[in-house]
């Protein structure tokens, strides 16, 4: 089942840049390099600049992000639900590396983790005031007719699509790493299409592309996560000081939080993807199904079962309009759209290279169909009762008027302390508080799994697909990851972090593109031909 045509990617043989690709390495740095260089010498400039090419862009390719979002979605369902779903990552008598759980457990940590954790009661409480339903109504917020469209659009951001970005990248290169014999690196989904020229300046430009897209959206996950982490602690604590105005962390807090992330996630990435990786995914797991059984038990369990239940079927009955409606970015519903939606797509092609790439490397011996119902299916129903169960509470605490507006009051005034506001409004006694700390473990766990797992990916790009570069290597990109946090959060928060994500995912929306042409026509071809030679 291999490939005829190989793609060689050059690496050092001695030297600092041992065992990795230069040209990737250094370019990737100077990017790199100069965007923090940039943002901690000119913040307000940076800012200002990051913010203009951002507008630019969504007001340009707003309905390109939608579209293509839309391409992938389809593209995955094509794969499994095609003859081609039985073809295995790998060789025909293959079997996976590792048990459903440990698989699941990994997936879910690096793919949504600290996202969840940050947006499931806040996101939901946000559009219960306003969304596209309520725009397009007239009809007014906050109140029990707002429900199941706030729900809605929140399941639109955290079910199929985000997943199936995932699966576009992974899918790709388990196939042609694992099917095909090449490289476990970006540039050899390409190779259908390319041959040859992505041994040269071609496939350097892919990779190059992938580790500014994946550094720029491991960022913003890891800036989230940091963002929570202090609020939470400030929170739990009563310390004060620990957070500015606007919900940012200060300097202090910032600095130190960030130096215990990265050490602890350098630990995990010297130990490898079967012990660091792979143990500190299963603690996330369990952390956070203890932390949805309290949910269960001391929510508003009723209420969320009807409104997991309910929101399930209005997801899929809506799926077609929610996945193809695009609106102008310069009115207020196009506006929202892009303040959401197109944010998020954004944020998942930017983690489609790292997620992509860890979920190929775990998912060797599965079969297309079981790699897409398994990391597309699976994982969005649990975001599904995830929201339903967490946010769910934080609807009905509100609609109750047990929280008397104090939950809405977090998600607008500063919505990283929503989590802890609404475990406090819960009066579960020692058992919440045993929670709220229980909850700061599990962001810390999935900070470091987040950022250990991009710098295992990173180092694998450019190692040429070698998933096991040397480990200095590995600490100094976790401290590369760990300067980008720090710079643009203390430039402007969470806000230019998120805009230099939106801007390195565009270029790496075309590589997925041309991910989806390059398989399909791998299918169509030589399978189909080794399907029919008796």
């Amino acid at each position: 089942m291999s490939s005829s045509k190989k793609i060689k990617i050059g690496v050092s043989k001695s030297g600092f840049y041992s065992g990795l690709n230069p040209i990737v390495t250094l370019i990737s740095k100077m990017v790199i390099a100069m965007l923090v260089i940039y943002t901690v010498a000119f913040p307000d400039q940076a800012v200002k600049v990051l913010g203009q090419v951002n507008t630019l862009l969504l007001a340009t390719f707003n309905s390109y992000y939608i579209y293509a979002v839309a391409t992938f979605l389809v593209f995955c369902f094509a794969c499994c639900l095609s003859p081609f779903g039985k073809i295995k990552l790998g060789q025909d008598d293959e079997k996976p590396e590792f048990s459903f759980f440990s698989w699941f457990s990994m997936m879910f940590s690096a793919g949504m983790g600290i996202g969840l954790m940050f947006y499931s009661i806040g996101e939901p409480l946000y559009h219960f005031q306003t969304n596209p339903a309520l725009m397009q109504s007239g009809a007014e917020g906050a109140n029990a007719a707002a429900v199941p469209s706030a729900m809605r659009y929140t399941l639109l951001h955290w079910g199929l699509h985000a997943w199936a970005v995932y699966v576009t990248a992974g899918l790709a290169l388990a196939y042609f790493a694992y099917r095909k014999g090449l490289p476990l690196t970006i540039r050899s989904t390409l190779q259908p299409l390319f041959g040859d020229k992505l041994n040269g300046s071609a496939g350097h430009l892919v990779d190059i592309i992938a580790v500014v897209a994946t550094t720029l959206g491991v960022a913003t996950t890891m800036g989230a996560g940091v963002t929570q982490l202090v609020a939470g602690v400030e929170f739990i604590t009563g310390t004060g000081g620990l957070v500015t105005s606007d919900g940012s962390p200060t300097a202090t807090a910032l600095i130190v939080t960030l130096l215990v992330v990265m050490i602890l996630s350098t630990i995990s990435a010297l130990t490898g993807v079967s012990k660091g990786v792979k143990w500190l995914s299963q603690v996330n797991v369990i952390l956070s199904i203890a932390l949805l059984i309290f949910f269960i038990v001391f929510g508003s369990t009723l209420f969320s079962l009807k409104l997991f239940a309910s929101s399930v079927i209005d997801y899929t009955v809506n799926l077609i309009p929610l996945t193809f409606s695009v609106w102008d970015s310069s009115t207020a519903i196009g506006a929202w759209q892009t303040g959401w939606t197109i944010l998020y797509w954004a944020w998942w092609i930017a983690f489609a290279p790292f997620v992509g790439l860890f979920l190929a490397r775990i998912s060797r011996g599965r079969t297309i169909r079981e790699f897409v119902l398994g990391c597309v299916v699976v994982p969005s129903l649990v975001c599904f009762a995830w929201m339903a169960f967490l946010g769910g509470t934080g609807l009905d605490l509100e609609l109750s008027g047990v929280a008397k507006g104090a939950i809405t009051q977090a998600v607008n005034e500063n919505i990283a302390s929503v989590l802890f506001v609404t475990i406090d409004l819960l009066n579960s006694g020692l058992l919440g508080s045993i929670i709220k700390m229980a909850s700061i473990v599990l962001i810390i766990t999935y900070l470091v799994t987040s950022a250990d797992s991009g710098v295992l990916v990173l180092n694998t790009i450019m190692a040429g697909g070698n998933d096991n570069p040397e480990p200095k290597h590995r600490i100094i990109w976790g401290v590369i990851l760990t300067l980008v946090v720090g710079s643009l959060l203390l430039a402007g928060g969470m806000g230019a972090i998120q805009k230099a994500m939106i801007i390195g995912a565009l270029p790496f929306s075309v590589v997925m593109i041309l991910m989806c042409i390059s398989m399909g026509k791998s299918l169509l071809t030589t399978e189909r031909k080794a399907k029919a030679t008796p």
